[in-house]
């Protein structure tokens, strides 16, 4: 027999979603939902295309109700939404506002005041199909079925502590199109003892004013980008429990500041679009990862593999030390080695340092291009360091990295072209190292 996971599996009357002046329910989501799929056409797939998280949230919830597949991507450019619809034909778009360009537009529409019975979902059903974020190139497509999302947010759920005693209420900064939003703050609540925040969440006037106006205990999710805009703003926040960062490294004096500032404690959370979340840690701890319960950890001809229920066997993009004791450590991303003069080093590492610079507010290196075959090819670093000239940055990184690395040029420009959860597609990095 078929196994059937519960679009929600929370108590009717447990609030999952939170609306500036509105509490949204478990059973009136399900209504929200159920009445969606019974409008939306025949489609095989639907481009989830919604600014805002319940709209969001709803629209994925009606298409796997009716069987069709998510297409979850951040870019609504025009030149995008024409290479959803040639790439998977007869798709729609689900909107609340959003230009859907070539697609066929539903409106997804504001909440009722129904409550519903909720449903099961077959477990393999194939629930979204999600984008990368082209940070290494164009964006990778990975498949996604309910099961395997519903296992890894119970996961999430007990690696957080969260409580039915005490729902947690999560304030999340990052689009739920990308998968640790999509994740952390539209799965989570369906699967764990939280709701999620719905309304405007990414400056730090906005973050504030959400906080103020949501229970304890808060969970803010966020991204090292984010993070430092509000330490940087020396922003005062209502009392938090948690911060969850993911999307990129934080670095352990950001975490430090963060907790001595909020009296809160930091953690990450370490996972890929390929695979979901799959481990946390509090940064401060240390350097190790701890696993989530149902996920193993297995070495296989020189590759490492994750396994976990619902999914198939995934190999890791990443170098791993696995510890005795069921942990691991990260050495480096296989794709972030970048080879100079016979060495070695992870562009992460190299980032880092040059982040912690003085007077260096953001800054990536950029590696020749793959075409330059010179000997004499070296790295370049564009800076945001308003008060730190050249000379000064490259004697500060003359402490911190392998002569080999260090920059030719150092450019400043007045900022990066960091997209919405603070990465830099490769296209950008194209741009910057093409600009004259």
């Amino acid at each position: 027999m078929q196994q059937s996971i519960p679009l929600v599996d929370r108590p009717a009357d447990a609030v999952l979603f939170r609306l500036p002046g509105r509490a949204i329910t478990a059973a009136e989501f399900a209504a929200d939902a159920r009445q969606l799929a019974d409008t939306l056409p025949g489609a095989p797939y639907a481009a989830n295309l919604c600014t805002g998280r319940y709209a969001f949230a709803v629209g994925f919830a009606a298409a796997l109700l009716r069987g069709q597949v998510s297409l979850l991507t951040n870019d609504r450019s025009p030149d995008r939404l024409r290479d959803l619809l040639a790439r998977f034909p007869g798709a729609i778009a689900l909107a609340d506002g959003a230009d859907t360009g070539p697609l066929p537009g539903v409106t997804v529409p504001p909440p009722g005041n129904e409550r519903a019975r909720i449903p099961g979902i077959p477990a393999d059903r194939l629930a979204a199909l999600v984008f990368t974020s082209g940070s290494t190139g164009a964006p990778l497509v990975h498949a996604k079925r309910w099961g395997a999302l519903a296992e890894r947010n119970r996961d999430g759920g007990v690696a957080f502590g969260m409580d039915a005693a005490q729902p947690a209420t999560i304030v999340g900064t990052v689009p739920p199109q990308h998968m640790y939003g999509f994740e952390t703050t539209v799965l989570l609540p369906m699967h764990a003892a939280c709701s999620a925040w719905c309304g405007p969440a990414f400056y730090p006037a906005d973050i504030r004013a959400a906080l103020a106006a949501v229970p304890e205990d808060r969970l803010l999710v966020t991204t090292p980008l984010q993070l430092r805009a509000l330490l940087s703003d020396a922003t005062e926040l209502p009392a938090l429990a948690r911060i969850i960062s993911a999307t990129a490294p934080l670095d352990n004096a950001m975490a430090e500041a963060a907790e001595r500032q909020w009296s809160t404690i930091v953690s990450e959370i370490f996972g890929a679009t390929e695979v979901g979340s799959i481990a946390s840690r509090r940064t401060t701890d240390g350097a190790e990862w701890t696993p989530y319960a149902q996920i193993r950890l297995r070495a296989r001809d020189g590759e490492l593999l994750v396994e976990a229920p619902g999914a198939d066997d995934h190999a890791l993009d990443d170098f791993v030390e696995l510890l005795p004791d069921g942990r691991f450590r990260l050495l480096g991303r296989r794709s972030d080695v970048v080879k100079m003069g016979g060495r070695r080093a992870s562009l992460a590492g190299l980032n880092r340092e040059l982040a912690a610079v003085d007077g260096v507010e953001d800054g990536v290196f950029v590696p020749p291009d793959a075409d330059d075959h010179r000997a004499a090819a070296r790295m370049t670093a564009f800076v945001v360091a308003p008060g730190a000239a050249a000379p000064a940055i490259l004697a500060a990184l003359r402490g911190r990295i392998d002569p080999v690395f260090l920059p030719r040029r150092i450019v400043h420009v007045d900022r990066l072209p960091r997209n919405e959860l603070g990465k830099l597609p490769a296209s950008a990095l194209q741009a910057l190292r093409e600009a004259p």
